[in-house]
Formats: C-alpha cells, structure tokens, sequence
C-alpha cells in the first residue's frame, strides 16, 4: 500500500491447488475446511415418516424414554432398538417415540430404510451416509469419495447438533453400527432381529408382543371408526383373537371392513376361521400382507433354520422343548433354534428351561411352508419322531417314577430317539419330582400326540403314550386326561388287535373311572378286561383284575364282596409270581376293615403290605400303607403310635406333591390333634387338606366334605380363625 492506498484482496468460491496472496494481509486469516460447512447444514432434515396412532405401548415408549434422559444425563449419545415379529407394530412405536421428541431436537430428522430382507440385499452403510450427508446440507461434490471419509465428516457434523435418526428394518449390529451419530443425537432402530450385538454400544432393546385383547379390540374400533366394534363386541373380539393380537393383522381385518361398511365383524370372523385361509384373508391386495411380512422374516433364515421352521409347524401342541427340535432334525438344534429366536419366528416362554412357543399367524406360516417344501413322506417322517420322541421321553419318566409299572413292550421307531433330559437323581425322591413335573408340562403335548397318533397311522403309540403316562394320573389326578388317554388308547389297542393292551387300558382306564365316581362303570371295564385274561390263559393278568374288581365292590358299599376278591388276588398273585401286587391286595383289605371299624384285624394285613411293597421298591404305596397303619392304630386310640407313622407317610408323599394321600394323612393327624385336645393344630391340618383336595380337584370328594365338617365343628378361636370353613367347598 502506497500513502493512504488500500489494497484488499478478497478470495470468494472454491480454490483448488495452490493460492498465493500478495502484498501485506490485515485483518484474521479464517481457513474453512473443505470437509465441512462453515456453520453447519444449510437446511435442517425432517425425513421421519408420519406417525399413526399406536395403542396399548405406553410401557415400551416408557422404557425409551427413560434410556435417553439418563443417556442424556451421561452425555452420550442415545441408541435404543425395537424388536419383534413382522407387523408387530415396531415402526409405530418407533416413530411415536421419535415424532414426541421434535421439541427437544431442533436440527432435525434423518431416516432410512435399511431394508434387511430386500430381493437385493440389504442396504449398503455407504449408500445411507452418503444420503445423510447430502440432507444435512453437504453438496454432492463435496461428499468424500471413501466410506472413511464419509464416516468421519457425518460424525463431525452431528458431534455438536441434536438430531434424531431412525435405522428401519435392520439386518444386523454391524450394518447400523457406521450409521450411528455422534454428540448427544437420538437413534432408534427397528428389526426383525434381536440384535443383541447393539446392547455392547450402550444400546437399550426391547421386545415388541402382540397386542393383548382388549388392547387389540381397541385397535379395532380405532381402524373402522364407525361403531361396529361396540355394537358387536364378541365378534370383535373373536376376530382379533383370530388375529392373534399382531397390529398389522388387525389393521388389515379393519381396513377390508371398512370397505364394506354393510357387513357385519361375523363375515370376517367367517373368513377367518379356516386355518388354511387365514394368512390369505389377512391381506390387502398390492398393498399390506401379513403372509408376505412373514415371507420376508423366513427368506433370511439359514437353511437349518428355515427347515427347523417348517418342521415345528408340524409339532400338534402350543410349545415346545429344545429336544423336539432335535428329534425332528435328527441332529442337534441349538444352532437353528438361536436362529429362530433371533429373527422373532419363536417366543421363548420362560417355563422349565429351554421352552418356545409360535405365534399363531407364524405356526400357519410355518405349516404352509412345511406343505409347499417338504414331501408328505417328510411330514410324515416328522411328526412321527416328535410322537416316538415324547413316548420315549415319557417311558423314561415312567422308570424313574415307578419302575414296576411297565410290563409291555413300547415302540421308538426306526431310528435313534431323542430323550428329553428332565433332570438327575433317579429313583430318588428328587427324581421322581422331576419326571412328574415333566410329565405335567408335557401333559398337553403328550395327549395333542396321543389324540393324533391314530389318524398318522400309529394307533400304538396311542395307547402306549396313555400306558406311559399311568404315574402322573395315579400321583396328580388328571382326570379328564386320565379318562380321554385311556378311551383312545383303548380305540387304538382294539384297532392293532392287540388284547394285552385292551386290558392294559381296561384296567388302567378303569381305575380312573373308580376315582371319579363312575365305579359300575369301572367294574364293567375290569370284568371285561378278566374275560379277555380267562380266555388268553393268563393267569396273572387275571390275579390282577380280581384286585381291581373288589375296588370297584367296595365303592358300590358292597364290603364282603369287595374282602373276598382282596383276598383271592392276594393269594393268587403270590402264587403268580407277583409280591408287589400281592401287597397291594393286602392293602385293600386293610383298608376294607378300617372303614368298617375293624381296626385289630388291618393292623396284619396293613403291616403285610407295607413290607412287601417297601422289598419291591416302590416309595409311593409304601407311604401309603404307613397312613393306613396309622389310620387302624388311631381307631385303636393308640394317638403316639399313630402319630409317628403318620408323620413318616406324610413326610414322603408331600415330597412326591402326591396331594390327595398327602389330604387323606393330614386329615388323620387331625383327628389325633383333637383327640389330645389340641384344636389349632387340628385346624391347621385340616386347612391343608381342604387346599390340597382342591388343588387335586377333589374338593366335593368324601374325605374333604368329612374334613371340612370335622374344621367347622372346631368352631371359631379354636384354631380355625374367623371362618373356620372358609377352606371348604361351598353348599
């Protein structure tokens, strides 16, 4: 500059290579980064699709909400997954959530569709930066060319903004992980996937059910929106439960309805009920299907997986344990199972360990697979390991249970067969807890098997299952299984011509119908099953059914004739070789003479039977011929005595939850209770036996109205309470 000349050289625009500046400079020197904008994005994106409403998710949208004020108040970012099933509804919650923060983030929007099961592929990180760039205000020309440099510009202009993004539809952790945004942004993430992987990056994950009725119904109403729903609420109801409470099926049942504001919610109902064409009805064509969301869900599995799938379409009950995968794969399926868990295809249902369920719509989308990929031979194939796999399992319950129990011969298949682990300690009183217990959660499996295994052309594993599953009815009382089980397997046994396993079922049925009151009937099936011994010559078998028609005499109060039988099958069946059953007819004439008041003569035959049934092993009637000892020694007055046994009896059957006789053994310590004089411990005793008649179903029986009588005869402030019968079963 000359004398007072001013020289200003300003650079405005782009420069490229090298730039010299001339002459002196005054003033600051403000270098701009090519990488960035000089003061963040020229515009602010609201990519966020509309939001709809969403019903009955307020505890889901709760628990986001709460992860981000305290990942606020950490200062970090906020990531949160929402995971589920196909037309759950994740999307919705999602937007719901975001949509609510707008306030709270002023710098805007950004959204993608990561499109996990597309015909192509998933969508490429690169390809979505390189869309978020360009909505936050980056020129195309100044988008870097590498994914690195892409990456590292994205996170340097979300650093200082507050932004939300949602990642729809994900594949996996590592395809959002690029994605994600620095500084204190929000993220959501949607997936049919789990995506445990995002819980390491700080990540809160939740897991989207199926709406619940009520809820459902609400949706319902919400989507026709013209008093259909309240008009008719059973056949809303009965339509969502068609629906299974997935929000997408209920929005397409809604959406064909409103189309057709003159029929009634029953045409869809009707339209709905064949299982075969529901997921076809559950669709709005060219747009919403269900069918094709769950498509989507099964094109991504592995093949294991995707065959896994297909088979437990095939599994008749509601859930399933980890081995019937096995049995149907013939190999091991921890793998594929952790595949269907992750893509939301299975449910885990919490109960006894490894234990999974289908969602209605997702067993009609595996059935229809299993149909269309697998031939009738592999269907066929399939079943049958899942029904020989339960028989196994069941058998080997019935072992450790009452290992005198099986005398005929049961059938596996072909091939090797898959036993379910129930636990260890057998023929230990743990043990033995273990296989009832297995036997009871299995109970619907075991009977959907039982009721199919004729129309799948093996009526023996029909009666076979029911003969297996003998214990858990004699322990805990199933009645309508126990009498079911048994008349199909007797079906089954007559169609295989086979008469050891009609009178197996004869007398094992029989039983059932003598606990349940029917006992002419029981004296009918237990006849006929000695006719079918007399005339195959089996002279055991026919020993046995001697035992079995004299229980059927002494429940019609016919004692004699019931003392007679008793005492012809005890003699007979030792002759036969068989001491266990001898003591159990034994048993039975004790107990004939304790109800007739003959205490001194079933003191013999009550003490006979304990001996000769503890010598066979078996736990159960050993108990409980020590509470019939301690029930003749009560009638004797002799109270110590009768304690002590009692106590021993009581002390095994409450470790096998073996309720009724455990009722019937508390009702006696009762009665010594009140004979010492002692009011409130008979009270306590006889409250337990009311719970556990009920428990066991029993509570009109005899023995719990007699217990009831005896507590309320105790009176008030006798130990009973203000209600001394508020255990007993109403008049």
């Amino acid at each position: 500059m000359r004398g007072h000349e001013r020289s200003d050289n300003d650079l405005s625009g782009t420069v490229n290579g090298a730039a010299i500046q001339a002459g002196t400079v005054h003033g600051g020197i403000h270098i701009r980064s090519a990488e960035a904008p000089a003061s963040g994005p020229a515009r602010s994106p609201w990519q966020l699709p509309p939001s709809i409403r969403i019903i009955d998710r307020t505890a889901e949208v709760g628990v986001l909400e709460r992860h981000r004020t305290r990942a606020m108040l950490e200062g970090r970012p906020t990531l949160a997954v929402v995971s589920g099933l196909g037309g759950v509804g994740k999307t919705a919650v999602a937007l719901s959530w975001l949509h609510g923060l707008r306030p709270h983030f002023p710098d805007g929007q950004l959204y993608a569709d990561l499109r996990a099961q597309a015909p192509g592929g998933p969508a490429d990180p690169a390809e979505v930066v390189g869309q978020f760039l360009r909505a936050l205000g980056v020129p195309d020309l100044r988008v870097p060319g590498g994914f690195t440099e892409q990456l590292a510009l994205y996170r340097s202009l979300t650093a200082n903004q507050r932004l939300v993004v949602m990642l729809d539809d994900a594949a996996t952790a590592a395809q959002v992980r690029p994605l994600l945004p620095a500084g204190r942004c929000v993220t959501a993430v949607t997936s049919r996937r789990r995506l445990p992987g995002l819980t390491v990056d700080g990540g809160q994950v939740i897991h989207l059910e199926p709406l619940a009725p009520e809820a459902a119904v609400e949706l319902l109403d919400s989507t026709l929106a013209d008093g259909r729903v309240a008009a008719q609420p059973e056949e809303a109801r009965a339509l969502v439960e068609l629906c299974a409470g997935l929000p997408l099926a209920v929005r397409i049942a809604g959406a064909r309805l409103a189309a057709r504001p003159r029929h009634g919610i029953t045409t869809m109902v009707r339209a709905l009920t064949a299982e075969h064409d529901r997921l076809e009805a559950l669709a709005i064509e060219g747009d919403h299907d269900v069918q094709a969301a769950l498509d989507l869900s099964y094109q991504g599995l592995p093949a294991g997986a995707a065959r896994l799938y297909r088979l437990l379409g095939l599994h008749p009950g509601r859930e399933f344990g980890g081995a019937v995968g096995d049995a149907v794969l013939g190999e091991d399926a921890s793998e594929p199972f952790d595949a269907l868990y992750d893509a939301n295809l299975l449910i885990d249902t919490g109960h006894g360990g490894e234990r999974y369920r289908f969602h209605d719509l997702v067993r009609l989308h595996a059935i229809t697979q299993a149909n269309r990929d697998e031939s009738a031979e592999e269907r066929t194939a399939a079943l049958h390991s899942i029904g020989y796999h339960y028989l196994a399992s069941a058998t080997r319950a019935e072992e450790v249970i009452d290992p005198q129990h099986r005398t005929l011969a049961r059938y596996y298949g072909p091939g090797p067969v898959v036993v379910a682990d129930f636990g260890d300690g057998s023929g230990s009183c743990a043990g033995e807890d273990a296989a009832l217990d297995w036997l009871e959660l299995e109970l619907p499996n075991l009977m959907a098997v039982l009721r199919l295994a004729r129309s799948a052309g093996v009526p023996a594993l029909a009666w076979q299952l029911a003969d297996a599953m003998w214990p858990l009815f004699l322990r805990r009382k199933f009645y309508p299984e126990w009498r079911e089980a048994h008349r199909d397997g007797l079906l089954a046994a007559e169609e295989s011509d086979d008469d050891a396993a009609v009178c197996r079922m004869l007398t094992s049925g029989g039983l059932g119908e003598l606990d349940m009151g029917c006992h002419e009937q029981a004296l009918e099936m237990f006849e006929r099953a000695a006719g079918l011994f007399r005339r195959s010559g089996d002279d055991l078998g026919h020993a046995r059914t001697l035992n079995y028609r004299g229980l059927a005499h002494q429940r019609l109060d016919q004692p004699d004739r019931a003392a007679e039988l008793f005492g012809r099958a005890a003699t007979q069946l030792l002759a036969c070789g068989d001491p266990r059953a001898g003591g159990l007819a034994r048993f039975n004439l004790a107990e004939v003479a304790v109800s007739r008041g003959r205490y001194e003569e079933a003191l013999p035959n009550a003490d006979a039977a304990r001996a000769a049934l503890q010598e066979a092993g078996d736990t159960y009637n050993t108990a409980r011929a020590l509470a019939l000892t301690g029930r003749a020694r009560l009638g004797l007055g002799q109270l110590d005595r009768a304690e002590e046994v009692l106590l021993a009896a009581l002390g095994t059957l409450r470790s096998m939850a073996a309720d009724h006789e455990t009722a019937r053994a508390l009702g006696s310590l009762a009665q010594v209770s009140e004979r010492r004089g002692q009011p409130e411990l008979a009270g306590e005793c006889y409250r337990e036996a009311l719970i556990l008649y009920s428990e066991a179903g029993q509570s009109e029986s005899a023995e719990a109205r007699e217990a009831c009588d005896r507590l309320r005869a105790l009176g008030p402030g006798d130990g009973a309470g203000d209600d001394p019968a508020g255990s007993c079963p109403a008049e």
